[in-house]
């Protein structure tokens, strides 16, 4: 097949990582770099280059020769862009988040499915080798029925100006939520807390509980003012427990033949059957094989398989309405004091 023309609207700080991406993928030809500041999309493209630059996005939508956009600008300026270029009749793929707003996001997947073009978000993570085998590990049932999630994703990281840390760092965790658990387990309620030590006006530490449809929990921390860097996500399941630190390349993934087991005696009653022994187990710990490959360039081969073979994408537009959905949910949380919020309805 014909390389798929490509344009890349946004040439700031995630831009030039498409940018560059997209011009290593064989099954995509980047066709256009599109910024407000064309000067600053020349200097990402460098003097040698048959990329052409703009700052004109609408010179870019009406081009044929592209058929897809991938969008990394700010989150505001999302769904007027995506809106356009799906109107257009070009597939869309758009940084995290997929929009600020719920309804927003819920009206850009409507518009992708009636105009029949691929809506894509791009949850890094979820192409990253260790999240990969992560979802085989858990939807093959390798690790049982999942029991908890713990996920501390903390940083001294970059204040940001216009979002607190729940929309900036929780998109991560999320959607690696969204993508590993099983198809019939979903959120149905969350709980969180922010604060504000520093005065920034938003909340800079959070905690972000979630109750699944399973009975079980998952628990998010996220964090701006940590001087320690830590990744680690650990998934607890009635046989096994994954435990994946991201920070640690020679051992990302391991699973933990460990935990708990209640060995009730089926002639007991409900009474007796509660009190009966607890049994530990300690098993072994094996550490998967992973392959070395470049998360966003997986993101970038996805977004041309899913054009080419006229599907949904892994990480699709419900996919990212998913996460702004449990972000809303978590604002509200917050701005009522940690007040537990139904989402069942709004999946």
């Amino acid at each position: 097949m014909e390389p798929i023309g490509l344009a890349v609207v946004g040439a700031g700080y995630w831009g030039p990582n498409l940018v560059r991406t997209a011009q290593a993928t064989p099954q995509l030809r980047l066709e256009w770099l599109c910024d407000l500041d064309e000067e600053r999309a020349r200097g990402v493209l460098g003097p040698y280059t048959t990329v052409r630059a703009t700052g004109s996005y609408e010179q870019v939508l009406a081009d044929p020769a592209v058929r897809a956009v991938a969008i990394a600008t700010p989150a505001g300026t999302h769904f007027d862009l995506v809106r356009a270029a799906i109107e257009a009749g070009k597939h869309v793929l758009v940084e995290k988040p997929l929009t600020p707003s719920g309804d927003e996001s819920a009206k850009l997947v409507e518009l992708a499915d009636a105009a029949g073009v691929v809506l894509m978000c791009d949850h890094t993570y979820c192409y990253t080798p260790a999240v990969r085998k992560i979802r085989e590990l858990v939807r093959g049932g390798e690790i049982g029925d999942v029991q908890f999630v713990d996920s501390v994703r903390i940083n001294l990281g970059l204040v940001q100006p216009d979002v607190d840390v729940l929309w900036d760092l929780a998109p991560h965790d999320l959607s690696i939520l969204d993508f590993v658990l099983p198809e019939d387990v979903r959120p149905v309620a969350v709980a969180a807390h922010g604060s504000d030590p520093i005065n920034a006006g938003h909340a800079c530490v959070a905690y972000l509980t979630i109750w699944l449809s399973s009975g079980s929990m998952a628990h998010v921390h996220v964090n701006w003012l940590s001087p320690t860097k830590i990744r680690t996500t650990v998934l607890g399941g009635s046989r096994r427990t994954i435990v994946w630190d991201d920070l640690n390349p020679q051992q990302r993934v391991a699973v933990y033949d460990r935990g708990v087991d209640l060995t009730p005696a089926a002639s007991l009653g409900p009474e007796e059957r509660r009190a009966a022994l607890i049994s530990y187990r300690v098993g072994d710990v094996q550490v998967p094989a992973l392959p070395e490959h470049e998360a966003l360039r997986g993101v970038m081969t996805e977004f041309a398989a899913a054009i080419a073979e006229g599907r949904p994408a892994l990480t699709d537009g419900r996919a990212g309405l998913r996460v702004v959905r449990l972000l809303e949910a978590a604002g509200r949380s917050v701005a009522a004091g940690g007040a537990r919020i139904e989402i069942g309805g709004e999946q």
